[in-house]
């Protein structure tokens, strides 16, 4: 897929099909499903796929799902235009259209035929961390840093070469206030999962909790933002203080209050270190996205 000419988000978002899609195909067969949380189709065809993927995981089957909402510049290479769209991928090319195929049976035949044509490595029986890392990702987005980093700590003993989990074990722990131990899980990365896209994520929230402030700071801070309203300086140092202190929501709505109010104060800082904590937190983030639309809506009304 070129990347020429491509803005910072589509770059990024060519970056991440790379990474889950085109290099698994490399040596896979990748089933690649586009959906959207709205569509009653999709979830029905869900549960098909991941039964059928996981069933022939060991004969070098792989899953891979594409938000066509979070992901409309991928979804527009492929031209898809009705949803669910499904295609088999290998070595980093669509090798035959799936989405006639709604049934167990019918994905199977697709499935036998494509492995007998092509030479796709099988791979050993693996356990799909999938639920896994949506459970430790659903107790992080509930604030218990404690527990989701345990959660983090067990998936990378079931697969240690899992960067989502390394990068979520990281935000955990900054979560937890154990920014030491986050720092020492980066610095001893091996090389090729520090590469990938959710680890640079997981350095940038590490950067943005370096100066959380004591409590007595912190509470200086937010008093003298009250006394202060009009004082952009004052108002952009409590949000900074608040989300480096674990408080994202506040830090967001003082953020998007100091956008409405001068969006264009200090070359749109505000804006900016909105968009940092985006990057931070992984654009795919359900938070980012509803926090992006307000932001959309402060924007452009």
């Amino acid at each position: 897929m070129a990347s020429m000419g491509l803005n910072l988000e589509e770059q990024k978002a060519v970056d991440r099909f790379r990474n889950d899609v085109v290099e698994p195909s490399m040596s896979k067969l990748v089933i690649l499903d586009f959906w959207a949380e709205w569509c009653g189709p999709c979830k029905a065809l869900t549960p098909v796929l991941e039964k059928v993927a996981a069933e022939y995981a060991d004969k070098g089957v792989v899953l891979a799902k594409i938000n066509v909402d979070e992901d409309q510049f991928i979804a527009a290479q492929f031209q898809v235009r009705s949803i669910p769209t499904v295609y088999a991928m290998f070595q980093g090319q669509p090798v035959a259209d799936l989405t006639p195929a709604r049934t167990e049976t019918q994905l199977r035949q697709f499935i036998d035929q494509l492995l007998a044509k092509f030479p796709v490595q099988a791979g050993e029986p693996v356990q799909d961390i999938a639920p896994l890392l949506a459970m430790a990702e659903d107790v992080l987005g509930e604030g218990d840093g404690e527990r989701a980093a345990s959660i983090f700590a067990q998936i990378i003993e079931i697969a240690p070469d899992s960067a989502a989990a390394h990068a979520g074990l990281v935000r955990a722990l900054i979560l937890a206030g154990r920014k030491d131990e986050a720092q020492g899980i980066l610095d001893a990365l091996d090389p090729a999962i520090a590469a990938d896209p959710a680890i640079a994520q997981a350095r940038s929230a590490l950067a943005l909790a370096e100066d959380a402030p004591e409590e007595t700071e912190l509470a200086a801070l937010r008093a003298a933002a009250a006394e202060r309203p009009a004082d952009m300086e004052a108002q952009l140092a409590f949000a900074n203080a608040l989300y480096a202190s674990g408080e994202r929501d506040d830090a967001a709505a003082k953020l998007l209050d100091m956008v409405a109010t001068d969006r264009a104060w200090n070359d749109g800082a505000a804006r900016a270190r909105l968009l940092q904590i985006f990057e931070a937190t992984g654009l795919e983030d359900p938070w980012v996205s509803a926090t992006r639309r307000k932001l959309s809506t402060v924007l452009f009304g």
